[in-house]
């Protein structure tokens, strides 16, 4: 029994953009603590009662050694031996029960945390969509965000359209314009786009005359600015790539997380509309609570449950799930470590352009609202406590 030690359950703060949420990030650390609390204080109660339990025996059978020590008396020896042959067996079953109690408190934490990511996942999924950041960053990478780009931008719209049938490139240029939408979404300028509108926009710059020097500074920064925000957005593009690989991963999580709840609310008998209903969704905190307490319940009566069913294999049972809940919560720390490395390049970015004399200004703007995407995230999600932790959520004896 002193063998039992006590690792620290895993509590992870969640993300309170889940659909329905109406709790305080702080209110829905608590809803899992306290059951997760409540878990570990039945257990320590329960091994505090076994403790006592085995010292007594090991007493009795302390002092049962000692007679036998002393005692020539044929029949007082074999009663000797049978009542110590007994307690041994008592206290066989106290370990017995102890190794019960382990595996209950551990699959009611595997649940727990289980059911809980149902509200964690669809957060970090919906993270980037809904960040004013990612929004500010496509805002800068468009041209027609940039005044000086738009005024020269117009003339030169202009001209490509007057000359296009007597020019391949500035019919090509014309075509891309018209494709595009440019008053709205802004150019193309990256790929094999933006190598038209440069061709077309150096013939457009070499076409003014010296005369009309205002003109052609015009159309000059009109220049500059494409082929700053064209790098820029090559550099972003680059960054954002990476997202495709870390939404696969989370697609294929969310996919082994769906497969891995709905397998054991059957094991201990809950529907997963029922879970929907009166937790992912649910805005009361002490509702959660209480339905938490009660999965908490019917997991420790399908431990009880395997034990009699199968007394050969409940063990091994028990164990594959505890497994597969653990390798769910080091995958989403991975992936959250993943996300703030990825987060983190958007700084080298901004850096390597703020100080540019075209587009710098907007650039520097992204600035304060990536430190608050970093803080957000951080606070969140902890990422850097998620995979540590949850290599440690178990009891182990």
């Amino acid at each position: 029994m002193k063998q039992i030690f006590t690792i620290v359950f895993l509590v992870v703060i969640v993300f309170r953009a889940s659909a329905g949420e109406t709790d305080s990030v702080l209110t829905e650390k608590n809803v899992r603590e306290r059951i997760l609390n409540d878990i570990q204080q039945n257990l320590d109660r329960k091994n505090k009662a076994l403790d006592s339990t085995i010292t007594k025996l090991d007493d009795r059978v302390g002092k049962l050694d000692s007679v036998l020590k002393m005692t020539g008396n044929p029949k007082d020896r074999i009663d000797r031996l049978v009542e110590r042959v007994q307690v041994l067996e008592e206290k066989q079953k106290a370990i017995e029960q102890n190794e019960i109690n382990v595996y209950e408190a551990n699959y009611q934490s595997a649940m727990i945390n289980l059911v809980s990511m149902d509200r964690e996942i669809k957060p970090l999924i919906l993270f980037r969509t809904s960040k004013d950041f990612f929004n500010s960053l496509t805002e800068t990478s468009n041209p027609m965000s940039y005044e000086a780009f738009r005024k020269g931008f117009e003339k030169f719209r202009v001209y490509a359209d007057k000359i296009k049938d007597n020019n391949a490139t500035l019919k090509a240029v014309s075509e891309v314009i018209g494709a595009s939408g440019y008053l709205t979404a802004g150019l193309p300028i990256v790929g094999a786009y933006s190598q038209i509108m440069f061709a077309g926009m150096a013939e457009y710059v070499n076409s003014i005359g010296h005369k009309r020097k205002e003109l052609k500074a015009e159309a000059e920064k009109m220049f500059a600015i494409t082929a700053s925000l064209s790098q820029f957005t090559t550099d972003k593009n680059m960054i954002e790539n990476e997202w495709d690989g870390i939404t696969q991963s989370l697609e294929e999580m969310q996919a082994y997380y769906d497969s891995v709840i709905n397998r054991n609310l059957r094991m201990v008998g809950i529907q997963r509309c029922d879970m929907n209903s009166c937790f992912t969704k649910q805005s009361d905190a002490n509702r959660r609570y209480i339905y938490l307490s009660t999965l908490r319940q019917k997991a420790a009566e399908y431990v009880l449950a395997m034990k009699k069913e199968s007394p050969k294999e409940w063990k091994e049972n028990i164990y594959y799930q505890l497994m597969d809940v653990q390798s769910i919560k080091v995958r989403y720390g991975d992936i959250t470590y993943r996300i703030v490395h990825h987060i983190n390049k958007y700084s080298v970015l901004i850096n390597k352009y703020k100080t540019n004399k075209d587009i710098g200004q907007n650039v520097s703007k992204l600035d304060e609202k990536l430190s608050h995407l970093k803080a957000t995230f951080d606070d969140t999600f902890e990422p850097t406590q998620y995979a540590h932790s949850a290599t440690q959520m178990y009891k182990v004896m």
